[in-house]
């Protein structure tokens, strides 16, 4: 985040260089040199301070990284307060502040962290929320028209909003998440799905950023994100961030861990195929937790399973799963030759989900056999894939490619396989209700799609080691409000005959920014219109009703009068 003045460049002796992107020159400054005796070489560390000024290059605007490596330079006078405008938004702002206050987070975030960035740190998650963005830079365009968590609904500096990313600290957030998970009952069987992700970062000083195996890859550094939620109450319990180059399943029972600390010992994992390993079942067994996992039909293990078993249950009415349009039937059996304990094996069969698998299956394989024929009499390289699913001839003299032979075997086998999919669990139920339990992990894999797609959290824009934690953290905060908002928006929609198309978070976001105050003559902010027929249906899945708008109202109004 760059701040709103510009002082000079530093005059520091071989400190201070200059690199341009785009047309955009920033301003490095060199804050390590390490030696290495046994490469013989020194490793220099540089960070970003700042970005030259449009106007004067003896000038830029600094980040807080400068502020940081250069406290005793005099700063401008900062403005505290910037101006409001008269049109004010209070719509989300009212069901963000209830959600808050109903689950107890404002006041954990108070106890936590003090009135003031308790406030700063709500903004940011409102903002996160409303905007579908985490770029600090654009922040005071949102205050200027929306109320706010701080005291008196202040509107800081970006200089004070700079400070505000840089104090937060890892105790603190750490206190936080153990109130957050301290008054949960522990008696009660819950399910934790744990999933993880992973977010661009360009700031090249951030420990935990590194090279590794991107879910979309930009050709950046990566840090791995990863969240366990509550299936039984549909909220996030904790959150843990990595380095990029650790994997997914190797992560797992580093959480389990983290799980444990927290006091939770009756629960049960549902996971994703991505965590399906030897040493994950041995370590949920041995902890003695349950787990339900999906697995890929093509592992050898599950493709061995359903070749049993195929033609036994797919066509019997007594195994079908109407609500989910599969048929099932569920195996007790060893998962690996060296267990000691026997695993529930649920194998299921979609006629819909094998006709797509089948289509797209075909259509590579043709496209594939499009590709070789191009490339017919070349010297060309062909991938891992070719190989699968051809028999590949070449011309012995000049070891040119002649032509792929299509496998008939393996396209045999893949083809026998379309439609079908493996859940395991460690404990004993029907398949219903594995898949039943599975399915509502989808609650979770939305949380994850809301992080990046609606919460602007695809990317990290900071500078600094404690900007990044703490913009990750707010993050969280944000991801418990929004998931509130999604969980009671879809609980009212049960609740009517007609679904209709706005209780989704978006488009739920959209019509309650409409409700706006105005500021008259008198300095006085009033509801401009009434609440419309759709924002009360949208408001009463949060408990609000049209009387209570008016008295938010007239709240906020108390607060900003004569401001």
């Amino acid at each position: 985040m760059y701040l709103d003045y510009t002082v000079d460049i530093p005059e520091v002796k071989g400190k201070i260089t200059f690199r341009s992107k785009g047309n955009v020159r920033y301003v490095y400054y060199e804050c390590n040199r390490n030696y290495d005796p046994a490469k013989k070489y020194t490793t220099v560390k540089r960070v970003t301070i700042g970005k030259v000024s449009d106007d004067d290059e003896t000038k830029m605007r600094p980040n807080e990284n400068f502020r940081k490596y250069f406290p005793e330079v005099e700063l401008p006078e900062e403005r505290e307060t910037v101006g409001r405008s008269s049109c004010l938004r209070t719509g989300t702002f009212m069901v963000i502040n209830q959600i808050a206050k109903k689950i107890g987070l404002t006041q954990k975030l108070e106890d936590t962290f003090g009135g003031k960035n308790a406030g700063s740190i709500l903004d940011f998650a409102a903002y996160s929320i409303i905007t579908e963005s985490n770029a600090a830079q654009y922040y005071p365009d949102y205050a200027y028209n929306h109320p706010l968590f701080t005291q008196d609904m202040k509107i800081y500096s970006d200089s004070s909003v700079s400070d505000f990313f840089r104090s937060i600290t890892e105790n603190q957030r750490q206190t936080f998440l153990d109130a957050w998970n301290e008054e949960r009952n522990r008696r009660e069987r819950i399910y934790i799905s744990y999933d993880s992700t992973n977010k661009n970062c360009e700031a090249g000083n951030i420990s935990m950023v590194e090279f590794g195996a991107a879910k979309v890859d930009v050709g950046l550094p990566i840090f791995n994100y990863a969240v366990g939620y509550d299936l039984n109450n549909s909220e996030p319990l904790i959150y843990e961030k990595y380095p990029g180059s650790i994997n997914d399943f190797s992560q797992l029972q580093f959480m389990v861990e983290k799980v444990k600390g927290y006091g939770y010992r009756n629960i049960g994992f549902v996971l994703d195929r991505g965590y399906f390993s030897k040493e994950n079942l041995r370590y949920m067994d041995s902890n003695g937790f349950g787990f339900i996992i999906m697995v890929k039909g093509c592992k050898e293990f599950i493709s061995q399973q359903v070749r049993k078993q195929k033609g036994t249950f797919e066509n019997n009415w007594g195994n079908q799963i109407a609500e989910f349009g599969v048929y099932g039937k569920t195996v007790h059996t060893y998962v690996y030759a060296a267990d000691t304990k026997k695993k529930y094996v649920h194998i299921y069969y979609s006629a819909s989900k094998a006709a797509g698998e089948r289509a797209r299956l075909e259509e590579n394989i043709q496209e594939m056999q499009s590709y070789l024929a191009r490339f017919q009499d070349t010297d060309h390289e062909f991938g891992p894939a070719f190989h699968k699913y051809f028999h590949m001839h070449y011309n012995k003299e000049t070891g040119h490619f002649v032509y792929g032979e299509p496998n008939l075997q393996v396209i045999r086998d893949e083809l026998d396989l379309c439609g079908y999919f493996a859940i395991i669990t460690s404990e004993k139920m029907d398949t219903k209700e594995a898949i039943s339990l599975y399915k509502n992990r989808d609650a979770s894999e939305k949380v994850f799609r809301a992080d990046k797609s609606y919460l602007g959290n695809h990317c990290l824009r900071v500078s600094s080691e404690e900007a990044a934690s703490n913009k990750i953290f707010i993050g969280f905060i944000a991801l418990i409000i929004r998931c509130k908002m999604y969980t009671s928006l879809k609980g009212k929609a049960r609740e009517l005959i007609k679904k209709p198309n706005y209780l989704t978070v978006p488009a739920a976001i959209r019509e309650l920014e409409k409700i706006e105050m105005t500021r008259q003559l008198d300095k006085v902010y009033r509801l401009d219109h009434a609440v419309t027929k759709t924002q009360k249906v949208i408001l009463s899945a949060f408990d609000i009703d049209a009387a209570q708008v008016k008295y938010k109202a007239n709240y906020i109004s108390e607060i900003l009068k004569g401001r």
